[in-house]
């Protein structure tokens, strides 16, 4: 092989090798399993064309028609031809699947599932890389710069991953790019010829030399700067690449960010909940009898598509923390204060600490924990919440709706009620919000109008799909009109409408109640919630759940938020209650009620058919087994074919043919018959088939002997003396020999019987697994089979070679050449 092809070839394995960290994206080892496929498929295409010495324009149109053709195959539209050739169809189902991994992306949190779509874009950005990586070390020499894409790569984890990227896929991502700069300098020195130090000894290609030592001393020198460096310089939160991964700007301040980080938290909410395994997140034991729903994160940057969410900002915990009990946001009401202790595991790791709402002191987390008072919000750009432990103390107020009713309008120029008021204009949202509360004459009743508006009676279903907007219409305006959707969707339609009315609001992330387990409550992913929080001067934010309770795990409301959807809603008069709390709303059980499948439609939506998966499901694997049995099957049935139609070899009744040849006076004349053509046809087809036989059985065949002599061999190495299957085997040699030589050959009513007396006693005296090939694979077809390949190789290899020479005699460069003459 030569250096280029060698080098070819380092080049698609550094790839591949720099592709590791994207396996802090997937749950799953798919998209490698395609991604190896995909680059070991243009690495061939590569070395093809080098072989063939096409040009170099030649060489990168197949590789990138060997990827396209890979993406076709592996991700099809069902329109290809012959299911590999890309068509129209093709190319609009891969513009499908970027849309859909643009999508994925907006739906799902890190690690993610296997999306058609993510694979796709996997795939092809790999493959792609692959081709790159491959012009710059071979075609242009230049393998330092194909550090870059492959630096590329890296770059996806890093941006849209929640904790640090593991080290160990950076590692072997290193190390595929030395390799390569390695092979390179090889190469490069073979080519050049031989090494010498500074004295002149000769230094063998492989053998260290001073400079080399150098050079490694200056690349441990730079490693180690480069990891150590970031732990020593803070603020690598305000960096360029932060501002790209991150959405909206610190309250208080610039930046932007995702929140705690980069924690997207729609797409952690959405990727929760579409997970297909329940997985236990949190532990929490608390001394509130009934308490509300666990806490981390908030969002209030509403734009037509939604709502992002700010990057927290505040002190250390260390620093303590702010208590309503001293801001005066009681306004008649009580505080009770209760302590909780959080366990949380190894599958829950994100820079969001949950906590419950009013939270005045904090225990158990180090000092890289924060605490964002407008938030309220325990948060870390250095820590996740991975393994962690820590309590709490927390407040909780009771007021009633009566109490609520006293709360004031906040002046036009409050803070509160410029930042978070802010809504995109939307002129049927406001129309709406307008019919909805244009009798009431305070705030919290505007809320509580929109916030009984989204209940069964008025068409609201509960639906993890959430709804498609028409082109120009805003994503609340989707979810108002066509009324299905989840968590989501409610909180921030109601945040959008209490805005309009003039209430602050945002949207609240965490966690409903959980499973009773013992002394404490544990929370899945089918636990993540989001719902809204009102702001209402003298009583601070006010949590509104609009989603529908019965389709909510640990469902809790509250009496100023009831189940719009209970027949019996409390009346406004009735006594306080704990805050967030008491609530026959979430159904029989409550908060210790089993987890429920939050696909399932318990608001009188159509019954989906929850065996059609598990039925399509089992129907695949069963068609892909028989198809994996069949394949295997293919070498037997065609021996077995072969074999049938060489038993059929029958002689007919004697007949005279048409022509006689006359010899000299007293020769003897010779009669050419039907009966004699096909008994000779018979006797050569037996012979082949006793040759088949032995090459099954693992029995040496030598074309250089005599069909008598072959019969004999056959008879001592297969130990058939003094059987049966001995006298089958003479008469074999025999009548192949009368048919090569006789001038009658011997006739085929007897030899169908024979060659089964051979292969009985060969299968008598042969081992097991000798047995078993003979039948499952048979060594004769399989070498039929490779004979076969190996001359339609040496065809195709002709071929191309033709079409190299026709490619170099027009090549485009030889044109430009000609012209400028």
């Amino acid at each position: 092989m030569t250096g280029r092809r060698r080098l070819g070839l380092v080049a698609a394995a550094a790839t591949l090798l720099s592709a590791a960290p994207l396996s802090a994206i997937f749950d799953s080892w798919t998209w490698l399993l395609q991604c190896v496929l995909a680059v070991g498929l243009v690495a061939g295409a590569a070395v093809l064309t080098r072989s063939l010495r096409l040009p170099t324009w030649a060489q990168v149109v197949g590789m990138v028609l060997t990827l396209l053709l890979t993406l076709s195959w592996m991700f099809p539209s069902g329109d290809e031809l012959l299911s590999l050739i890309p068509t129209p169809p093709t190319f609009q189902h891969f513009g499908e699947l970027f849309v859909e991994a643009g999508t994925d992306t907006r739906a799902y949190g890190v690690p993610v599932p296997d999306r058609d779509g993510l694979l796709f874009i996997a795939t092809l950005g790999i493959g792609s890389v692959a081709i790159v990586v491959d012009v710059l070390t071979v075609v242009a020499r230049r393998p330092a710069l194909a550090g870059l894409p492959m630096l590329a790569i890296y770059s996806v984890p890093v941006a849209v991953y929640i904790d640090s990227v593991p080290v160990v896929p950076f590692i072997v991502g290193a190390i595929g790019f030395l390799w390569l700069l390695v092979a390179d300098n090889v190469d490069r020195v073979r080519r050049f010829g031989r090494r010498f130090t500074g004295d002149g000894r000769d230094v063998d290609v492989w053998e260290p030399s001073p400079l080399a030592a150098a050079g490694r001393r200056l690349a441990m020198i730079g490693v180690a700067a480069a990891v150590l460096l970031p732990l020593v310089v803070p603020g690598l939160d305000t960096g360029l690449l932060n501002r790209l991964t991150q959405v909206g700007a610190g309250v208080g301040g610039g930046g932007t960010g995702g929140g705690g980080g980069r924690v997207n938290l729609f797409a952690s909410l959405t990727g929760n909940l579409n997970q297909s395994e329940t997985v236990d997140y949190i532990k929490v034991r608390t001394n509130e009898p009934d308490p509300y729903y666990l806490r981390f994160g908030t969002a209030d940057l509403l734009t037509p598509d939604g709502i992002g969410n700010r990057t927290p900002t505040g002190r250390p915990i260390s620093r303590g923390l702010d208590d309503p009990r001293q801001n005066g946001n009681t306004d008649g009401g009580s505080l009770q204060q209760y302590h909780a202790e959080v366990e949380i595991t190894k599958n829950y790791a994100q820079t969001l600490a949950p906590i419950y709402s009013s939270t005045v002191a904090v225990d158990g987390l180090d000092g890289a924990w924060s605490y964002d008072p407008n938030a309220q919000v325990v948060f870390s750009n250095r820590s996740t919440t991975k393994n962690q432990k820590y309590s709490f103390d927390y407040v909780r107020a009771k007021y009633t709706p009566t109490q609520l009713r006293r709360a004031q309008p906040l002046t036009i120029d409050d803070p509160i009620r410029k930042e978070f008021t802010q809504v995109p204009t939307d002129v049927e949202v406001e129309t709406l919000v307008e019919r909805l509360t244009k009798k009431e004459d305070n705030e919290y009743d505007k809320v509580l109008a929109l916030y009984r508006h989204f209940s069964r009676e008025n068409g609201f279903q509960y639906s993890l799909k959430a709804p498609n907007p028409e082109a120009g219409a805003s994503a609340i305006s989707a979810f108002l009109n066509q009324k299905t959707g989840y968590c989501q969707q409610y909180a921030t339609a109601l945040a959008w409408m209490a805005r309009v009315a003039g209430v602050p609001a945002r949207v609240a992330f965490g966690f409903s109640r959980g499973t009773r387990v013992g002394d404490a409550s544990v929370m899945t992913n089918r636990n993540a919630h989001a719902w809204t929080e009102v702001y209402l001067d003298g009583f601070g934010w006010i949590p509104f759940d609009a989603t529908p309770a019965a389709a909510i795990v640990g469902s809790s409301r509250s009496e100023w938020a009831p189940d719009t959807d209970r027949v019996d809603t409390p009346s406004a008069t009735a006594t306080a209650t704990a805050a967030p709390g008491v609530s026959g709303s979430a159904g029989p059980g409550g908060a210790n009620r089993p987890d429920r499948d939050p696909d399932e439609n318990t608001l009188g939506a159509a019954d989906t058919d929850t065996t059609s998966g598990g039925s399509s499901t089992g129907l695949l694997i069963t068609g892909l087994v028989a198809l994996a049995v069949a394949l295997l099957l293919v070498p037997a049935l065609r021996r077995i074919l072969l074999r049938k139609r060489r038993h059929a070899a029958t002689a007919p009744p004697p007949t005279t043919a048409a022509a006689t040849a006359t010899g000299p006076p007293g020769s003897v004349d010779v009669t050419v018959t039907t009966e004699t053509v096909r008994a000779r046809e018979d006797a050569h087809a037996a012979w082949d088939e006793l040759v088949d036989t032995m090459v099954d059985y693992r029995v040496p065949v030598d074309p250089t002997e005599t069909p008598r002599h072959t019969a004999q061999r056959l008879i001592r190495e297969a130990e058939l003396i003094g059987t049966p299957a001995a006298e089958s085997a003479v008469l074999l040699g025999h009548a192949e020999e009368r048919a090569r030589y006789a001038r009658r050959p011997v006739r085929g009513e007897g030899l169908t019987e024979a060659l089964t007396q051979v292969r009985r006693g060969l299968a008598r005296t042969a081992p097991r697994g000798t047995r078993l090939r003979a039948v499952l694979l048979p060594p004769s077809v399989m070498l039929r089979w490779r004979l076969g390949l190996a001359e339609r190789s040496m065809g195709w290899m002709s071929s191309f070679s033709r079409g190299r020479d026709m490619l170099v005699r027009f090549s485009p460069r030889r044109l430009l050449a000609g012209r400028t003459r």
